[in-house]
């Protein structure tokens, strides 16, 4: 059974960083996406980018999205996802949620994820 834990959310003031992470056990693919989401009441669940088996790291619009300020990461030791988050605006306010999808295909895609985790939240305050 696919498990994903996030943790790491929290409450900081504009200009602040936060680290999440996201430990994932249980899964068996050979191929696959672990990725980043974002989501605010009332709006769709936002892509904000993925690791793949091979190691690649996309982010959406070519990185340009959110300035460059987020850098995903893993250990693979410890099978974990980290989103590190620099710079945080109000804006970045949301609930965000760690994915994993089978293969590389649509990794960018919410409703290609079957397994979720039950999200951290992230605040920031002006």
């Amino acid at each position: 059974q696919v498990q994903l834990v996030e943790s790491g959310g929290g409450s900081v003031q504009a200009g602040g960083s936060l680290r999440l992470s996201c430990t994932a056990s249980g899964y068996t693919y050979r191929w696959w996406c672990l990725a980043w989401f974002r989501q605010v009441p009332g709006k769709e669940r936002e892509y904000v980018g993925h690791y793949d088996t091979e190691g690649d790291i996309r982010y959406p619009d070519y990185g340009n999205s959110f300035g460059g300020r987020f850098t995903i990461s893993k250990d693979n030791a410890k099978n974990t996802l980290y989103l590190q988050m620099n710079g945080l605006q109000p804006d970045d306010t949301a609930m965000y949620y760690c994915a994993l999808k089978e293969l590389k295909t649509g990794c960018a895609i919410r409703k290609f994820y079957d397994d979720w985790g039950q999200g951290t939240q992230v605040t920031v305050s002006s």
